[in-house]
Order: structure tokens, then sequence, then C-alpha cells
């Protein structure tokens, strides 16, 4: 009897990304941004500082999920493992 098989499709196991960098650390940075700017709408300085945080976040988080798109998982492990 032959082995059956069966093709393994590229979205089933592809990568939760978003705008190119981890889905959650993307939309986090997105918050800490927005957090920055809507309560002082009216400060250009507060608007600079916040969009210079979203595109850095942002550059940094595509940075990290082209070297390895798990990478957060990985920096969290790191954190919990340190003290040994």
């Amino acid at each position: 009897m032959a082995l059956r098989s069966v093709p393994i499709r590229r979205s089933g196991v592809r990568n939760n990304l978003f705008l190119g960098g981890d889905r959650e650390l993307v939309m986090l940075t997105g918050l800490a941004s927005m957090a920055l700017i809507v309560p002082a709408i009216n400060s250009l300085k507060a608007w600079a500082a916040g969009l210079l945080i979203w595109f850095a976040g942002v550059w940094a988080c595509r940075l990290m999920a082209k070297s390895d798109p798990l990478m957060r998982f990985v920096y969290m492990r790191h954190r919990t493992y340190r003290p040994y």
C-alpha cells in the first residue's frame, strides 16, 4: 500500500504578520504613538514624536520579522530564563 501525500499549503503555516512586522508589536507601536498624539492634538511636538515613534517602531518590527518572524517569542523566553 503506497503512502498518500498531502500537500501543505503556505497559507496554513504562514506567520501572523501585519505591515511586515509581528502583528501584536506593530499594533502596540500604533497604540503608543496614538496615545501620545491624541491628548495633545494641537501640539506639533507631540505629532512629530508620535510619528517618529510609529515609523521607527514599524521599521524595527519589520527588521526583526525579516530576521525571524517568531523573534518575539524567542525574546520572551530569553527574558524568562535570564535569572538562570
